[in-house]
């Protein structure tokens, strides 16, 4: 968060990093292989020229230019002709725009720049904001691993943490819906690589838990122990998502606890809240089952304990192959659908994004094995397949399903008009791209009525 702006020499438009700088509005440009930084001299050099720290340079993350020095800039604004073109948009655009954000200072963003609620907040990025968050993080993943009977007090504290974020939320999405996704990634990302900083956590972390005495080492080499075998082969397509929940349901029963108290306390100060649970990374329905007995018992025990309700949904992302081809399995269970494209296209396509970028998307694009980078716009014949599959197999079931879509490809146009053609009741991107969404959906819309109804998918 501390970053104005975010300059790499690896990955693309869709690369992690790129990602997360759209999600907070900051300028990113990613790829530029002759930056070369030298971390021990805090210095860098972009070709001949060398810069060190306290050097200005200037981003420009729609054009990809890096300039030298502090170029004047001045924040966006929708106001005059172009706030009334965009209402004309809206009046003839179908499906509603969402933002994907975890802030409630990002929420009152995406509201001025017209958000019709938020289709996802990543309840990880949450962790991230403060050195006590983090700390607090890693206290619960010791307590966790080493079954201490700290555990409980290390979740209260994420949980009292948890629970403000999501009343700030709230609070600025008045009147709106709020989709909050449950904890996705591996739990080996909120810890520090092999090395000192390692052995420091795994040292103060020994002496938080109470090694008996004259036990220290043999304790820290435990945990230290445990915590590398966190690290795993494939952390994309391992224990993450609902198989981190189910794993560790304590974790859920926090989360959804801290959601219903926060929908509770910010409906006692006058706002009308309107929360939705995200279940991630869902492919099987027993999996959706498990962890939707857990949220229901954690939200009844709040709704018990305060002699309050709230009107919330419960539903899955739609982003493991096999989770589209069930749909109509998880609808029974499921209130609505989330389609996370960015995922589901890694995993049909068989790709990983960010080595995808490095590697070889430039040769495939330059051979003309792809039309376009399928993370930057869908890939409508395979993944888009997927995605009107589970439509229409998830309606069968569940006829009132709501279906968006909260991946990257949220804020494409080609994406929008594709997703528009098969169903789709929103799309959610990032804050600064909902102006573009808005008129991409608006096009997609007046295109679709032209046409009289077009199918991309193949038969």
């Amino acid at each position: 968060h501390a970053a104005e702006g975010i300059f790499t020499s690896r990955g693309g438009m869709t690369s992690h990093a790129a990602v997360v700088a759209r999600g907070w509005g900051k300028p990113c440009v990613c790829g530029y292989e002759a930056l070369v930084v030298d971390y021990a001299s805090k210095s860098a050099k972009i070709g001949q020229k060398s810069f060190k720290e306290g050097d200005w340079i200037s981003l420009n993350g729609t054009t990809g230019e890096v300039l030298d020095g502090k170029q004047p800039t001045k924040p966006p604004q929708l106001s005059g002709k172009l706030a009334e073109f965009m209402s004309w948009a809206d009046s003839a655009r179908k499906m509603r725009v969402l933002t994907n954000c975890d802030t409630p200072e990002d929420a009152a963003i995406a509201r001025k720049n017209g958000a019709q609620g938020i289709g996802l907040v990543r309840t990880e990025h949450m962790f991230f904001s403060s050195p006590e968050r983090i700390a607090a993080v890693r206290k619960m993943i010791a307590a966790e691993e080493l079954e201490a009977k700290e555990t409980s007090e290390a979740l209260t504290a994420l949980q009292g943490y948890q629970k403000e974020d999501f009343k700030g939320i709230f609070k600025a999405m008045d009147g709106l819906p709020v989709t909050i996704r449950l904890l996705d990634p591996p739990l080996h990302e909120f810890l520090p690589k092999e090395g000192p900083e390692l052995d420091q956590l795994c040292d103060e972390l020994t002496s938080l838990y109470h090694a008996k005495p004259g036990q220290h080492l043999k304790a820290h080499k435990v945990l230290k122990a445990k915590l590398s075998n966190l690290n795993e082969v494939n952390p994309m397509m391992g224990l993450r998502g609902c198989r981190l929940g189910i794993v560790h349901p304590d974790i859920t029963f926090m989360q959804a606890t801290a959601i219903a108290e926060a929908a509770i306390e910010a409906q006692k100060e006058g706002f009308t809240v309107k929360p939705h649970i995200m279940i991630p990374l869902v492919g099987f329905e027993e999996e959706l089952s498990n962890q939707m007995r857990v949220v229901r018992q954690a939200v009844e025990n709040v709704f018990s304990k305060t002699q309050k309700t709230v009107d919330l949904k419960l539903g899955t992302m739609i982003e493991v192959p096999r989770g589209a081809l069930r749909a109509g399995d998880l609808a029974k269970h499921a209130e609505f659908f989330s389609v996370g494209s960015n995922d589901l296209t890694q995993m049909t396509l068989g790709f990983s994004r960010d080595d995808a970028e490095a590697k070889f998307m430039e040769v495939y694009l330059k051979n003309g094995l792809l039309p376009h980078d399928p993370f930057e716009s869908l890939d409508t014949t395979g993944v888009g397949e997927l995605i009107s599959m589970a439509i229409q197999r998830g309606r069968k079931t569940r006829s009132d399903l709501e279906i968006g879509i909260c991946g990257e490809h949220g804020g494409d146009p080609k994406s929008i008009e594709f997703v528009n053609s098969v169903g789709v009741d929103y799309v959610s991107c990032s804050p600064l791209r909902v102006p573009i969404a808005r008129l991409a959906a608006a096009q997609a819309a007046i295109k679709a009525k032209s046409l009289g109804g077009n199918d991309h998918c193949q038969d």
